[in-house]
């Protein structure tokens, strides 16, 4: 690398006097490929099923109690609409966080019929830091082709992808994270059944899990992908720190012509084609008006995922682990060639955690995921897919 960074970061000043980039201009795919649209609710709100409809059955798991108090008592995932009175805002879940909604050709719920319609079995998918809900569109029209009595739900954090736009209250953390997630089900009224986490959206879905009220509707099981529950270290000379890349991209024009000059200029920094190629997947064409339509900005609000990150380096939630609540089942996957380092303390905490959540009728198990680096659903997806799928089999 080039130049180093501290992780305790400054406000992003970007460049206001776009920069004419030369070269020819990447196209990316889309990943997440929507087929439908609710009617009734903003356009970042999609239903997308890539396989013709049928109406399933789904039977309702019982209730569990568990140890954990609440620490947060008025968000709940158990997720039931109380109702809402003559004169009271509505607000509808797109105006919470912009997500998608992959469903299988057995799944006919919808947002709008959903007092009428047997819930799903549902998953959310979360992304990690400066991603967005599409880095996960094929790996869950997968699922859902696989798992056709399923849906996946997926979303753009805050200050990410489309979720950018919609004000959010500071601070930007981990937690304030996880709890939009968790407004967003509750409004939606789903219970998920599964909560998969990438990096900075594991620790997300660890958080999710410590802030629902308990007892939970029914058993979760969560995956942690490449993240720990604690302190986040680095990779070694020659991986690509996200801290840095961040610190980078906040010098960087706010409006770029050119994904390809972006990439080449990510690449003379010092880091890696692969990440410059995904840093990319966040320009699309500016349409504000007396914009140029040959310009691209960025979709993702940079002050506040420095926040964030400074937040995921921080947060600790290894007494979660390791006093899991009943009902829950924690999964870690480490990358074999992973971003950052799992050290033998991580590891041991995580076998030990597992013994006694065995004993206390919780789960936590720990999973290496071969010949992937830290973008495991990119790098493996089938040895991710097979690790995973046993989590929706049975339903």
């Amino acid at each position: 690398m080039s130049a180093k960074f501290s992780s305790n970061f400054t406000s992003c000043r970007h460049t206001h006097s776009p920069i004419a980039f030369s070269g020819n201009r990447l196209h990316t795919r889309s990943s997440a490929g929507v087929n439908g649209k609710l009617p009734t609710v903003a356009s970042t709100t999609n239903i997308s099923r890539p396989f013709e409809n049928g109406l399933s059955q789904i039977s309702q798991l019982p209730h569990r109690h568990l140890r954990r108090a609440s620490t947060v008592p008025n968000i709940q995932m158990t997720l039931i609409d109380e109702g809402l009175g003559h004169g009271k805002l509505v607000t509808t879940p797109s105006e919470i966080l912009a997500y998608d909604l992959v469903q299988g050709a057995n799944v006919t719920w919808s947002y709008i019929m959903s007092n009428s319609v047997p819930e799903p079995p549902t998953a959310v998918l979360l992304h990690g830091i400066l991603g967005g809900r599409k880095n996960w569109g094929t790996f869950a029209r997968r699922l859902a082709q696989e798992f056709p009595k399923w849906q996946f739900l997926l979303v753009d954090l805050r200050c990410h992808g489309d979720s950018a736009s919609i004000k959010k209250r500071g601070p930007h953390t981990v937690a304030s994270a996880a709890l939009d997630v968790l407004k967003l089900l509750r409004k939606l009224r789903l219970t998920p059944r599964v909560v998969v986490g990438h990096s900075f959206g594991g620790k997300v879905a660890l958080s999710m899990v410590d802030q629902a009220a308990k007892p939970l509707a029914r058993p979760v099981r969560v995956w942690v992908l490449d993240a720990t529950p604690g302190k986040v270290r680095a990779g070694g000379d020659g991986d690509d720190h996200p801290a840095e890349l961040i610190s980078f991209l906040c010098k960087l024009p706010k409006e770029v012509s050119s994904k390809r000059d972006v990439v080449n200029t990510l690449i003379q920094e010092g880091f890696s084609e692969d990440v410059a190629q995904w840093v990319v997947t966040n320009l699309r064409q500016d349409k504000s008006p007396g914009s140029s339509s040959s310009r691209l900005s960025w979709v993702f609000e940079l002050n506040g995922i420095a926040e964030m990150y400074q937040s995921y380096e921080e947060t600790n939630l290894w007494k979660l682990v390791e006093d899991v609540p009943r009902g829950v089942h924690v999964n870690f996957l480490k990358a074999e060639r992973s971003l950052h380092r799992w050290t033998l303390e991580d590891l041991q905490r995580i076998h030990v955690a597992e013994e006694q959540a065995a004993e206390e009728g919780g789960g936590v198990e720990m999973h290496v995921l071969e010949d992937a680096g830290h973008w495991v659903h990119a790098d493996n997806p089938d040895g991710l897919f097979k690790i995973l799928s046993f989590s929706f089999t049975g339903v």
